[in-house]
């Protein structure tokens, strides 16, 4: 499939194939110009959308094998004075100072050589920001772009762990080939799960149970792909995954980077692809843990006021028409396909991205809906630059847009007019599944019924179709094996 996007005509494709939607071609339209203009301005300072989408290579701790020592750079443009410190210095907050580089936007910088006299910064070592923000406060905070996050057993706060071994993970064995994604073929068979929910054991599951004990079964059961759920780090374990607070950190709680790596590898060495349960729709309001406030501002990351937060799940939501906030996301996805070698992501509520009422009191949908005021064109366009890149890194990656309320386009190629999905997530169909099961005797199923919800969809609209998802089996609900076998279970 050629990905290569084109400037799209006056009257896009998408159009040309659905005359419902020509009296929204003009905005089908400039949503394309938008994603065009704003890919050449990407690439007119890069030479591809990839390398743009390389901030967690700069920003973050890493290691300096020529000056043999170690940078910390952070984007924080509303605070007055930013420190790093930890168990390599005894926890003194104040004593290594980050530099605010002129002409960055906010960016502070600091470099600790080897030599340095209170210690020395090492993979392992624990570390927080100590940060002066723009509202007068000082307070202890995490890494925007940390690549592990450890919780204290005792004090249970959370901070920022170094994280880069000395010897780079092994991809090779357990016949492991990059190139095949059996996911492609013949489409993906799903097996959705959660690290820590997985075992039968009472506790929370690591990544290397799951690796010995759950993918021998997946594969035994026939799937050639599974989703995880829950990877990147977030505080409140109950929120299934869905409050993230560092997202460039894989969930500690499950094990190491490398275990979870270790897992994936397997995986790939049985023919069975993994994607990832993708959060950017919104993060966590926490600011111990989180993102949020991080310069002492409500807008580094958001909008500023009401705007910037999501009501009915007391979050934050990203200002999606920032430049940082888009290279933030974009190098997000990278990271993790090329870190761990995902397949692909499922991105969670998109629904709530594409919309400023964000689904809450909805109006009717239709073409005033779903190309009116009321759509987010600057989350349109991350999504857009986001399926872009993802097929520019990995051409076999899968996307799944997790959206109820039927945006047309979705699954369209970018060139067409669309926003480039590869597949749309049929949230209807496992909860008329439920439905069925809870509410409906047996003899009274309607066979029209279920072919209407199976196959309302446009045609050439890819749909992942669960029987049941977590929303079902875990959120006040019981599982399909549960419901059937009841008191037998």
């Amino acid at each position: 499939m050629d990905r290569s996007p084109n400037t799209p005509a006056s009257v896009p494709t998408m159009v040309e194939r659905d005359p419902w939607l020509r009296p929204a071609a003009a905005e089908i339209a400039d949503r394309g110009r938008r994603f065009a203009d704003r890919l050449g301005d990407i690439r007119k300072w890069n030479r591809s959308l990839s390398d743009y989408a390389n901030a967690h290579l700069y920003f973050g701790i890493h290691y300096d094998p020529v000056r043999r020592g170690w940078w910390f750079r952070e984007w924080l443009p509303g605070a007055k004075e930013v420190f790093l410190f930890g168990d390599f210095n005894d926890w003194e907050r104040t004593q290594y100072p980050a530099e605010r580089l002129p002409d960055s936007n906010g960016v502070w910088s600091l470099f600790l050589p080897d030599t340095a006299t209170c210690g020395r910064l090492r993979h392992g070592s624990r570390v927080k920001m100590y940060v002066h923000g723009a509202d007068g406060t000082w307070m202890d905070r995490i890494p925007a772009y940390i690549r592990r996050v450890v919780q204290n057993e005792t004090t249970k706060d959370y901070c920022g762990q170094v994280w880069e071994p000395p010897t780079p993970f092994d991809w090779t064995g357990d016949d492991y080939d990059l190139n095949t994604r059996t996911a492609r073929d013949g489409g993906p068979l799903i097996y959705e799960a959660h690290i820590g929910m997985a075992q039968e054991r009472e506790g929370v599951g690591t990544y290397n149970e799951f690796t010995e004990n759950i993918l021998p079964r997946i594969k035994a059961a026939g799937y050639n792909t599974i989703q995880l759920m829950a990877i990147a780090e977030h505080p409140y374990y109950g929120s299934f995954g869905y409050q993230v607070s560092s997202f460039f950190a894989p969930s500690s709680r499950f094990g190491t980077p490398e275990e979870l790596k270790r897992l994936i590898r397997r995986a790939h060495g049985m023919g069975i692809g993994v994607v990832m349960d993708l959060v950017h729709s919104h993060y966590v309001k926490n600011t111990n843990e989180g993102i949020n406030r991080l310069d002492g501002t409500d807008c580094l990351y958001s909008r500023p006021g009401p705007s910037g937060q999501h009501p009915q799940w007391d979050s934050m939501l990203f200002d999606y028409g920032k430049y940082e906030v888009q290279h933030f996301l974009l190098s997000n996805l990278k990271y993790w396909l090329d870190e761990f070698h995902f397949d692909g992501f499922r991105f969670d509520a998109v629904t709530s991205m594409l919309y400023r009422h964000h689904g809450i009191s909805a109006p009717e949908w239709g073409l005033d809906a779903y190309f009116g005021d009321g759509a987010d064109r600057d989350a349109i366009l991350y999504l857009t630059l986001a399926n872009e890149l993802v097929h520019e890194i990995r051409p076999g990656a899968i996307t799944i847009a997790e959206d109820v309320s039927g945006m047309p386009g979705v699954t369209v190629p970018i060139r067409e007019g669309g926003i480039g999905f590869d597949y749309r997530l049929g949230m209807a169909i496992p909860d008329f599944w439920i439905e069925y099961l809870k509410d409906v005797p047996d003899e009274e199923w309607n066979l029209y019924r279920m072919w209407e919800v199976l196959c309302n969809r446009l045609p050439g609209v890819r749909t992942v179709a669960y029987c049941e998802s977590h929303d079902q089996a875990l959120v006040g609900d019981k599982t399909i094996a549960f419901r059937l076998m009841d008191k037998e279970m």
